[in-house]
This record gives C-alpha cells, structure tokens and sequence, in this order.
C-alpha cells in the first residue's frame, strides 16, 4: 500500500503530508512565481482603471 503523502506544486515529486515543498529551490521557483503573478494581475488593474477614466472622461465630456 502507497504511504499518504502529497506532491510538490512546482516538481510534482512526492513529499510527506507535513512538507508544503520538496526543496528549497522549489519553495523560490514557487515564491518568483508568485510575484510575477502580483505584479502582472497589478498591471492588469491599472490598465483597467486608466481604461475606465478614459472612458469616463470621453463620456463626461460632452455633458460639461
């Protein structure tokens, strides 16, 4: 019988229940993932607010 366990996010290797990683360099492959994710989903946002404000603006502007 398989003993419990679980698997790397980044390797997939198997790791015990209690591991989140199987190595230290997975756990920073992991966390440079995640800021490029912060930073592209931030990008995203403003892109998003600058296209609202443009819009707003192209409204509002025959109404003044």
């Amino acid at each position: 019988m398989i003993e419990q366990h679980k698997h790397c996010p980044v390797c997939g290797k198997p790791i015990p229940l209690s591991e989140n990683f199987c190595s230290p360099a997975c756990e920073n492959i992991f966390a440079e993932r995640q800021k490029k994710v912060v930073k592209t989903r931030k990008f995203l946002y403003g892109i998003f607010i600058i296209f609202i404000l443009i819009w707003l603006f192209v409204v509002l502007k025959g109404r003044l």
